[in-house]
Order: structure tokens, then sequence, then C-alpha cells
């Protein structure tokens, strides 16, 4: 009895596993996706800092979302994974150093993080992506692109000014050696102002690659770089 009953459990671990790789293995790259804060709080509906405080003046990271070549992409891929706080204790300060969330009410992050693993790190979940595998891929990816630095080493840096777009496109491709998309939002006095970068990893989520489709963002052929 206790043979069948170990039989019975053996088969439904791999039944689940295999759930698993079908949701994860659906998809053709990442986009890794990151945001100046200056940009998220200078609009209308303003920001609320974290319980930590003030973020550094640097970009944050937004989500690693699973892509299509189509233009594609899956989401919300297993509703019954739930990001285990647990999981990524020991990244937690870097989350909140790299990954810090805007949103109001102002809270420990925790809450986007959750979010972002549901909708889009579910789709990711495999036996070498899991939810400590997920934050850790992005928390390299943005190490590895440096992106204020490769800005700043351009000349263009948050001090409210005005810089061409496409310096900052080739900016950003001269340090990493890939093309980014840029996303632009408006403030309250409706300027254009860099808001979102847009890079590609392979489905490992461990190195950047040329992006199969760059997601269409409308800017302005100036756009400000706002301080923080």
């Amino acid at each position: 009895m206790k043979l069948i009953k170990f039989s019975v459990f053996i088969k439904l671990l791999i039944i689940q596993y295999l759930s698993v790789l079908c949701v994860s293995e659906d998809f053709d790259f990442f986009y890794f996706v990151q945001q100046w804060p200056g940009s998220y709080c200078d609009t209308k509906h303003s920001c609320c800092y974290p319980r930590t405080g003030k973020p550094a003046a640097d970009f944050g990271i937004h989500g690693l979302w699973p892509q299509n070549k189509d233009g594609s992409y899956p989401q919300n891929c297993n509703r019954d994974s739930s990001l285990d706080e647990d999981q990524i204790s020991d990244l937690t300060s870097s989350l909140q150093k790299d990954w810090p969330s805007l949103s109001c009410p102002s809270s420990t992050g925790f809450r986007f993080w959750s979010h972002e693993w549901e909708k889009h790190g579910t789709c990711a979940e495999s036996e070498e992506i899991d939810q400590h595998g997920y934050f850790e891929a992005a928390l390299k990816l943005k190490e590895k692109a440096n992106l204020l630095q490769a800005l700043k080493s351009a000349g263009i840096k948050p001090d409210d000014e005005f810089y061409d777009l496409g310096s900052i496109k080739e900016a950003i491709k001269e340090a990493t050696g890939f093309t980014p998309s840029i996303e632009c939002n408006t403030d309250a006095s409706r300027n254009s102002q860099i808001y979102q970068v847009f890079m590609c990893a392979d489905i490992s989520g461990s190195e950047f690659v040329e992006c199969p489709v760059l997601p269409e963002r409308r800017c302005e052929s100036k756009v400000q770089f706002p301080e923080f």
C-alpha cells in the first residue's frame, strides 16, 4: 500500500513538473525593462517613495517579461504560483535598491515583485528558472547594462535638459553592444521625457541579445532627462 501511494506521489510530481515546463518554454526571448524614477514621479499622477526611503537616482527595474517574435506574449501562466518571500529573502536588499516600487501607497516593494512574478515570471518558470533565479537574473542584467553610466559617459545626464533621442539610443548601444527601445511619457508640463528602456535577453535571462522585435514606443526627436 505504501509503495502504491509513493508511486502516485511521484507521478503527481512529474505531472506538475511537466506542466511547468509547458508554460515556461512557450516564449522566444525576454524584454528587460528599466524605468527612470524622475519620469515616473513628475507626472500628474506623482509617486510614493518606498518605506525604505527615496531610491537612488538610477534606473530601476520594471520587469523581465517573456515575449514572442510575433509580438504576442504569455502572462499569468500559473495562478497557483504565488511569490514566496522566503525564496528571495537573500535578494531583498538588492531588490529594494534596484527594483523599487514607486506606486502609491508606499510599500516595501513585495507587492510589486509579486505582481511581476505572477504575471510574467510564472511564464518563465522552469527547472533552471525558479522564483529566486528569476529575480536574480534581472538584478544581474541591470548590473550588466549599467544604463546611467552608459548615458553619463556620453554626456547625457539627468539634469532636466533635452537630448537627441538618437544619441540616447546610440550611447546605450555603444556601452552594451545592443540596440534598445526607448519609451517616453510626458511630465505635468507636457514635456516628452525618457521613461523606460527596453532591452532583450535570451530565454535563460542571462545574456543580452539583439531584439527580434522592438516595441513601438512614441517619443519626440528630443526628450528631456529629468532630475530625481
